[in-house]
């Protein structure tokens, strides 16, 4: 099932993007595809409904980040061996977590807006999991059942640098998180190519480890990290200027878009 929120920013409808890849309105069945409505018993409740039934949503629409009123989003650092290998840095012994502001959040489509005086602003390509049951000192064994800070946090919080989307696809629609290709291009250039096989620290630990830290709520997202590629590991570095363009993707996750702007 893959869930999504359409329309302008600050009015997103929630929807469901049925086989045919058309958006179906949700807005008679849920407020939002957030909070509660990301719990087990909500998520099966919308599985049992025919898209066909829903409201067909004509035209070109905007979409938002496909998760609403998102309480924490937690980063993780050098989670890809081989881009632990690119920045010339130890692999991590444990995870290396850091806080990002919701306000970053942005739609998967939307301008990236370069802050002001930013000259060294790069790209990332990562795999969100997305909390469904709220929980505390999770066992690996029943984290996929969750539907799913220093200069970091300041280098990584500007206002839309945290697209998300297009759409929550749910576990079921996951046949192993650990085979999945990411990529991503400027220009029309492939920078970034990996694989979620080479992460040092896997989902299921992830959402284990995390929860022993802090308490996990529904519509938290985690950011597990990025394979190489990036920028900075460019010979010279290279960073984003104004009128470029961006696509990415995560194989079965769908594709995001961005013009870059100042």
């Amino acid at each position: 099932m893959k869930l999504l929120r359409y329309g302008p920013a600050g009015q997103e409808k929630p929807g469901m993007l049925d086989a045919s890849g058309a958006i179906r309105d949700l807005s008679a069945v849920v407020e939002d595809i957030a909070g509660n409505v990301l719990l087990p018993a909500s998520l099966d409740r919308l599985r049992r409904l025919d898209p066909v039934s829903l409201p067909l949503v004509n035209g070109h629409n905007r979409l938002g980040s496909c998760v609403g009123n998102v309480g924490k989003i937690i980063g993780v650092a050098l989670n890809y061996s081989d881009h632990a290998a690119e920045a010339g840095v130890p692999l991590p012994t444990e995870p290396l977590i850091f806080l990002k502001a919701n306000s970053c959040i942005s739609g998967p489509n939307d301008d990236i807006v370069l802050p002001k005086g930013s000259t060294k602003t790069d790209w990332e390509v990562e795999l969100a999991a997305v909390i469904g049951t709220p929980g505390k000192s999770i066992t690996e064994e029943r984290a996929l059942q969750f539907e799913g800070v220093g200069q970091w946090t300041k280098g990584k919080s500007a206002d839309t640098f945290g697209p998300i989307g297009p759409w929550l696809v749910t576990a079921e629609e996951v046949a192993d998180w650990a085979k999945l290709d990411l990529w991503l291009d400027v220009d029309g250039r492939r920078f970034q190519k990996g694989t979620t096989g080479t992460m040092v620290f896997g989902v299921p630990f992830l959402v284990s480890y995390l929860s022993r830290c802090m308490s996990l709520q529904p519509g938290d997202l985690i950011l597990t990290g990025t394979p190489p590629g990036v920028g900075l590991g460019q010979k010279p570095p290279v960073y984003l200027r104004p009128g470029q363009e961006i696509r990415l993707g995560v194989d079965g996750l769908g594709e995001q878009r961005q013009r870059v702007v100042a």
